[in-house]
């Protein structure tokens, strides 16, 4: 019997209408267009504005949006997983929110927090379901309104951030699809990039409040070392497992969080710029999203067959690479 694979057999993003651009950035903190660029590659991100609007806004609209570009009936899904470090709240999960909302009646439904490499467990976790052969359809969602936990007074963080969601179909295939994964994490990066407040180590109150410790707090240096040594360790890792020259992948896929981190990985995994997807420009980090919203932007240019790896560095930290074959032509 062969092998069954999780074929990505549709992908749709979603972003809001609310561009907040480097200029408008100026008027809020002390920064302007030209260092953003330079530094991170970021022109404008997207940001969800409203009351009572949360992740599961982007989420539901990703997911609509998939559902009926692909002619896929609700009733057909059979699990929604949803990556995201920014959900509407602690409980129900955000899955569940979304599943609701579009009449997904039957299926089970769970969120998965695994900061900017979320999108990439998730995944795996969804084709694990699919190959096993207990299920025939799941979606797996990326979503985060970052803005809700960004301080727009702190200039080395409120550049980096937008708010976005992009989700994909997974189904049954014999010659498609997830075909290998390199995941990682190492909890001593908890001092570098995190959330300190909000948790059941640092409940709200007034005094987490007004100390800030409910926005993201990152320490640049450190990071970036640890982003680029471990997508590109974990690139070459599943490369080298399945006997994959770099010739053989179409595309390199990785998580958008500064230009200079994807400039970096791709020199270091010997990747050619013109085989990196890139749109960090317009989107800036939406966290978990960013790696579906790059197949979304580039889905026009992938064909049946295409050889990608996907990989993504996140707070935690979190790490992984993985290696997918593409299981349609554009439309």
């Amino acid at each position: 019997m062969s092998k069954i694979n999780a074929a990505i057999t549709g992908v749709q993003g979603y972003v809001p209408d609310y561009i907040l651009t480097n200029k408008e950035l100026e008027t809020m903190v002390d920064t302007n267009d030209e260092w953003i660029t330079t530094r991170t590659g970021i022109r404008e991100r997207h940001i969800l504005k409203g009351e009572e609007k949360g992740t599961s806004i982007l989420g539901i609209e990703a997911v609509r949006g998939l559902l009926e570009k692909t002619n896929t009936d609700p009733a057909e899904i059979e699990l929604v997983i949803c990556a995201t470090v920014t959900p509407d709240m602690l409980f129900p999960d955000t899955a569940n929110i979304i599943a609701n909302a579009l009449d997904i009646k039957n299926a089970y439904c769970f969120d998965l927090g695994a900061a900017c490499s979320g999108f990439l467990y998730a995944l795996t976790t969804g084709a694990q379901f699919i190959s096993s052969g207990m299920h025939k359809k799941v979606i797996v969602v990326g979503a985060d309104k970052m803005s809700s936990i960004v301080d727009y007074t702190d200039r080395t963080t409120c550049i980096l951030f937008g708010d976005g969601a992009g989700a994909v179909l997974l189904e049954p295939s014999d010659e498609f699809g997830h075909i290998d994964a390199v995941l990682k994490s190492d909890g001593s990066g908890e001092p570098y990039l995190h959330q300190k407040a909000g948790g059941s180590r640092h409940p709200a109150t007034v005094e987490t409040i007004n100390a800030g410790d409910h926005f993201i707090y990152q320490n640049g240096r450190p990071v970036f070392k640890a982003a680029v040594s471990g997508m590109s360790d974990v690139v070459k890792q599943v490369m080298k497992r399945n006997n994959l020259q770099n010739d053989d992948i179409k595309w390199l896929v990785p998580h958008q969080a500064n230009h200079r981190i994807i400039e970096t990985v791709a020199r270091m995994a010997d990747f050619p710029m013109e085989r990196v997807m890139v749109n960090i420009h317009k989107y800036g980090n939406t966290t978990a999203a960013t790696i579906p919203l790059c197949l979304w932007d580039y889905e026009t240019q992938l064909k049946k067959g295409d050889n990608l790896v996907l990989t993504a560095f996140g707070g935690g930290f979190t790490w992984g690479a993985t290696y997918l074959k593409w299981a349609y032509d554009p439309s």
